[in-house]
């Protein structure tokens, strides 16, 4: 099948899953993982039914020994899916030599399914239409929904998600009711443990698409090359931002999920850890537009008191990304998350935790150690700088008043920024994922290298003439950027609605019910059929009249007109209706059906109606030219 389609006029394409890119190639692999997973687990599951139905000694020992085999398999195949998952260089983007990594997430895993004869089964029975003549709808969707499971990293990617889950929206009312199942059953792999899970409703691949959005959300954020200019970091921003609301809006609308990358405690640790990216790119980008050189301040000082400020704010920034990653480092570490997270993800937020915490303290040592005379503004920020502490070792300087008490707790910080990042250097060598990261190391490396500076400058020759100084207090993070959570934009794409032709959806519904199509044909005596309509799109008859060809036709009060003729009348509106009933001479052919609820009883906006009610509701719109002027409604000419 192809992985494009053509539906209202725009050609959408998805990624061809045979292409020979990094990120295909490890899509392709985790979709021969995840079903090899399902396959051992089948093989699992058989195991451990037959050891509780036999009682041969032979036969249990036979499975216990598969069962072991099994297992050990599975074990290896779910670590060889977290290597997947935690692979990160083939979502990085053209600086990533320069910069920081970024973790993504990979797609969710679906099989084909064919709608052709549940559908066309259920527009039969349903609609009593004939199904064949949606063959081009029915196909059109299939191959939407082909085209969806490889998106494009790019924005053409995300708007044909969103415009799959537009026509999903109509799809699901069309075609699945609530009180039955069609046969359509929907199965989707776990992005984390490769789990496949089968669900009837829509209601789960509706989430799971919304995941696979954010999941590309986080991928087009990765690839922004943030080293260029402050619109990628911004683009960057706008994408981690939009994959936190995505899942947030999971959580928030599906409750219940029968998969482990749908769990509350998932979608809160992903949802963190990709708002904590979205402020790591804006702080990257802040770094940039603020060209502080720390190196240039330790030897000129810093007189500025602008300069000043920008110190004390970027350190408190990048200790509120310290902090933030301490949080995702302690959701990641949920009993029930820890054991499917890749390595290198929490590798990789153990290192940044300290890193940034290396870069806070390093911020404020240059500040202090410039012998420079603090500005009344940088005085007041130190007022509310740090945090109390009953700790022995932290030093009890917490605002500076001279050039002593400004070096000793320069120092201070110096060396705790020393030790954070020999924890953070420690952390990124333990994980073989993360030893191979050039901007990983690179970052590393500059940040010693500007520690080691400072060193120089102040002529401290190794880290043992440090090792007398105190902690310093704890800084309290503040940022003067609130970020908000973008969710999925739903109604951006101008989505029309494929099964058009079975109706209006208010009416012609999967959960609405009404009598098989019936034809009737009446025929004009004296002034008119006797009957009056009402509505549009569709057009029901609101009142039929005693003893007219109408209530001797069978033409009752509530029935629906969807057809005229030859004509469709099921979209057609109120005038349309009525000046096709004024051309129809002495004889007017009508297909009608009556509405009823789900036990054939039949139903107009007033409640039960009997065949020869009369009695009208609602507004009634003239159609022809009145029998009588004191009339409230008119019949038909």
């Amino acid at each position: 099948m192809s992985a494009s389609v053509e539906m209202s006029g725009t050609l959408i394409r998805g990624n061809d899953p045979c292409r020979a890119t990094c990120r295909g190639s490890l899509q392709t692999r985790r979709s021969q993982l995840n079903r090899e997973i399902h396959r051992e687990m089948r093989l699992r599951a058989g195991a451990e039914n037959l050891l509780k139905a036999t009682s041969n000694r032979t036969v249990k020992e036979t499975a216990t020994l598969e069962l072991s085999f099994v297992n050990s398999h599975l074990q290896l195949l779910r670590e060889q899916l977290a290597e997947i998952n935690g692979c990160l260089e083939a979502y990085q983007g053209q600086g990533h030599d320069t910069s920081l990594p970024m973790i993504p997430l990979g797609l969710k895993e679906t099989r084909d399914i064919d709608f052709r004869e549940p559908f066309k089964d259920f527009i039969l029975e349903h609609y009593s239409e004939d199904g064949n003549s949606f063959d081009d709808a029915i196909l059109s969707f299939m191959e939407l929904r082909q085209a969806m499971r490889r998106p494009s990293r790019t924005k053409s990617g995300v708007q044909l998600l969103l415009r799959y889950l537009g026509v999903l929206y109509f799809v699901e009312r069309r075609f699945f009711p609530a009180d039955r199942n069609i046969g359509v059953f929907f199965e989707w792999y776990d992005a984390l443990t490769g789990v496949p899970s089968i669900q009837r409703t829509v209601a789960f691949e509706k989430a799971s698409v919304l995941f696979n959005l954010a999941a590309l959300h986080t991928q087009i954020g990765a690839r922004q090359d943030r080293t260029v200019n402050s619109d990628t970091a911004d683009e960057a921003v706008d994408n981690f931002l939009r994959a936190a609301g995505t899942l947030r809006y999971i959580g928030e609308h599906f409750t219940h999920p029968p998969s482990f990358d749908l769990a509350p405690h998932t979608l809160e640790a992903l949802t963190a850890l990709f708002l904590v990216q979205a402020r790591e790119c804006l702080f990257e980008k802040q770094q940039t537009v603020d060209k502080i050189d720390c190196n240039k301040i330790i030897e000129n000082g810093v007189r500025d008191a602008k300069e000043q400020m920008k110190l004390i704010e970027l350190a408190q920034e990048a200790q509120l990304l310290s902090d933030e990653y301490s949080k995702v480092s302690d959701l990641l570490s949920h009993e029930e998350l820890k054991e499917f997270i890749p390595p290198a993800w929490s590798s990789l937020v153990h290192v940044k935790r300290e890193l940034y915490k290396s870069v806070a303290h390093h911020y404020l040592a240059t500040l202090l150690l410039t012998e420079c005379e603090l500005s009344e503004e940088s005085q007041e920020s130190f007022r509310y700088l740090y945090s109390e502490s009953d700790n022995p070792a932290v030093t009890e300087i917490r605002l500076p008043n001279n050039d002593e008490d400004m070096k000793v707790l320069g120092f201070c910080h110096l060396r705790l920024s020393l030790a954070s990042l020999e924890d953070s250097n420690r952390h990124a060598r333990l994980n073989r994922e993360l030893r191979g990261k050039v901007g990983l190391q690179t970052a590393l490396s500059s940040m010693k290298d500007r520690i080691l500076a400072t060193f120089e400058r102040k002529e401290i020759h190794n880290e043992e003439e440090l090792e007398h100084y105190l902690d310093p207090p704890d800084v309290i993070a503040a940022t003067k950027y609130q970020l908000e959570l973008s969710p999925p934009d739903l109604a951006t794409q101008n989505v029309e609605d494929p099964f058009r032709g079975l109706g209006p959806l208010a009416l012609f519904s999967a959960k609405r019910h009404w009598s098989a199509p019936r034809h009737v044909t009446l025929h004009r005596r004296g002034d008119g059929f006797g009957l009056r309509v009402k509505g549009t799109a569709p057009v029901s008859i609101a009142s039929v009249d005693e003893g007219s060809p109408a209530e001797l036709g069978g033409v009752r009060q509530g029935d629906v007109i969807v057809g005229i003729g030859g004509t469709d009348a099921r979209w057609l509106s109120h005038e349309e209706v009525v000046a096709l009933v004024k051309t129809a001479g002495d004889s007017l052919h009508i297909r009608l059906v009556t509405p009823m609820d789900a036990k054939g009883n039949h139903f107009n906006n007033k409640g039960r109606i009997s065949p020869h009610s009369t009695a009208s509701s609602g507004s009634l719109v003239s159609c022809t030219t009145p029998r009588s002027s004191s009339s409230s409604s008119s019949g038909y000419g």
